[in-house]
């Protein structure tokens, strides 16, 4: 069986992020904090890093989400050892979505800590005592969910995070649309769902992002969710620039 976590077919994600149309992804960001992407993963690979769930030694935990009353389903981190198709994913994204981070950061007058390689970015986590992987392999069954929140693991944060679509709506699942939910500036909150497609990723504000205002900009507070799934299986692969404390 071929391994679909091997460096050639993490070489063809890479082009394939970069063939993204990015002008349009980043208008989209700034407009709904939300975009979904083309297709970046084949089928095959979907199946492949669907199937390392089972594989423990793989995780260096695992969260059962009604314990903690996040919802009901269960994930699972990755230990620092990443497949190489996801640690391809995060070099690939990371320089891509480095320019809305800082734009957004300029807009909203905060600091912009990221530097320019994704690397020295997870040693100032690190060195800050978030030494933690926080890329994450989700699974959610027939009556689960998560609750809206939003992953912020320490005083070091990436705004913009993403997430990858392994299973194919309305074949292996039905329901369990994202929803994310954004606090608007002295209005009431707005909502959106998204049927993620297999193979597809959908970039998403991970705790705020600029919304102009009469007084310039404002900082608009989002949290994402995972509405309930009525039928089947559903897998996703989380994607996060910051590591966890």
């Amino acid at each position: 069986m071929t391994d679909t976590t091997t460096h050639p077919a993490a070489t063809r994600v890479t082009e394939r992020v970069a063939a993204q149309d990015w002008d349009a992804l980043a208008a989209e960001l700034d407009e709904h904090g939300h975009a979904l992407t083309g297709r970046l993963l084949t089928p095959a690979a979907c199946r492949g890093l669907a199937a390392l769930y089972d594989d423990t030694d793989r995780f260096r935990s695992t969260v059962e989400m009604a314990r903690h009353r996040f919802g009901s389903g269960q994930y699972r981190y990755f230990t620092h050892e990443l497949p190489d198709v996801v640690a391809e994913l995060r070099e690939a994204f990371y320089p891509r979505l480095l320019p809305v981070a800082r734009d957004w950061a300029a807009r909203l007058d905060k600091a912009a800590p990221w530097p320019d390689g994704l690397g020295e970015w997870v040693e100032m986590c690190h060195a800050a005592g978030q030494a933690k992987s926080a890329q994450i392999l989700l699974r959610y069954g027939p009556g689960d969910w998560n609750a809206l929140h939003r992953d912020v693991f320490g005083d070091l944060l990436f705004p913009l995070q993403v997430v990858i679509g392994l299973d194919v709506p309305g074949a292996d699942f039905t329901g369990g649309e994202f929803l994310m939910t954004e606090q608007r500036p002295r209005a009431q909150s707005r909502g959106s769902a998204t049927t993620l497609p297999q193979g597809h990723a959908l970039i998403f504000t991970t705790r705020d992002r600029p919304v102009a205002s009469r007084r310039g900009w404002s900082t608009a507070p989002m949290r994402h969710g995972v509405s309930t799934v009525r039928s089947g299986r559903r897998r996703t692969l989380g994607l996060v620039f910051h590591d966890a404390a």
